[in-house]
């Protein structure tokens, strides 16, 4: 048992490193394609940063749904914005000692991330209103169908105010390859195979390491495979903060957790009701609240001090404590 678990435990390793590789490689290639056809840095940041840096999340979920562990994507996609909030922002306050949060992000888009929160809570928790913690909930179609379009409202206001998006993004792509040729095609489906395979592996190790030790999916999904899956948005957050541009951390977290709550849940909930179990409902859901409400009151004094950088990196540690039945 001793060697199986340290199997599958390498298994997990390997493929998560895999899957969160590809999808880096996959952005960057992307990016200069995108650069290179003349893209707007609206399409380019909308497109290829926004939606490929939750490609971990997606594909994860979309080879849970085919495997039939659904309960894996909604405790995934609560885990990646746990994760993207309290983690990615917290160190992202730490290493910056103060994060400015600009106006429109405060007056615009944190009521709509507060909204979208509610939303997803309402979805997650109708037909389980009390909580029992040996009744798993259920996110039906028409619900997974409400998502998506409520995301495409999203997107649509993304449209609205891409003037102010879109110089952020410049910023961003700054000093990218305006030329590609064969070999960036190749590269981006070289990372592309590497984030379906990592997927795959990642989910067969996750049910294997499960049963070994006799822990529910829930758990490794809201903590080890959300934190895995949440290092692309870590890594364009660093970059951002490389280029003296921290307010493009706030909006890649944003976006990540709207993409997240929204298409997350909403593009595999259109083959199949998904599972949100216990563990998730009752530890997830809480610290998913908790971790809104958090980002919103730092947003609203326009700027994440050091102090509140540390306790949001305390709270995901107390997060993954309770995960870990430490308390």
């Amino acid at each position: 048992m001793v060697i199986e678990a340290l199997f599958w435990s390498v298994v997990f390793i390997v493929a998560l490193y895999v899957l969160v590789k590809g999808s880096d490689y996959f952005i960057h290639q992307a990016e200069i394609i995108g650069v290179s056809f003349k893209l707007s840095p609206f399409v380019i940041g909308i497109l290829i940063i926004g939606i490929g840096t939750s490609l971990p999340e997606l594909t994860t979920a979309i080879v849970a749904v085919i495997k039939g562990t659904t309960e894996i994507v909604t405790a995934n996609a609560v885990g990646s914005n746990i994760a993207n909030t309290l983690f990615i922002l917290g160190l992202a306050a730490i290493i910056t000692r103060n994060l400015t949060v600009q106006k429109n992000l405060i007056y615009l888009d944190l009521p709509l991330l507060t909204a979208v929160t509610l939303l997803f809570l309402g979805v997650a928790v109708d037909g389980n209103i009390i909580l029992d913690n040996s009744i798993p909930s259920i996110v039906t179609r028409p619900e997974a169908i409400f998502l998506i379009l409520t995301y495409f409202v999203y997107l649509g206001y993304s449209l609205f105010y891409k003037d102010d998006y879109t110089k952020k993004i410049d910023d961003l792509l700054n000093g990218r390859e305006d030329h590609s040729d064969w070999r960036n095609w190749l590269l981006m489906l070289f990372g592309l195979a590497g984030v379906i395979i990592g997927a795959k592996y990642v989910v067969d190790a996750t049910l294997e390491l499960s049963v070994i030790f006799g822990i529910g999916v829930s758990v490794i999904s809201l903590f080890a495979i959300a934190l895995g899956t949440s290092l692309p948005e870590l890594f364009v957050s660093v970059r951002a903060i490389r280029i003296g541009k921290p307010e493009i951390a706030i909006g890649n977290i944003f976006g990540s957790n709207m993409f997240n709550l929204l298409l997350l849940i909403g593009i595999p909930g259109l083959f199949t009701n998904l599972v949100i179990d216990p563990v998730t409902l009752t530890i997830g859901l809480p610290f998913l609240a908790v971790a809104t409400v958090l980002f919103v009151v730092s947003g609203i004094s326009n700027k994440v001090h050091f102090w509140d950088g540390a306790m949001f990196v305390l709270m995901y540690a107390l997060f993954v404590a309770k995960l870990l039945g430490f308390f």
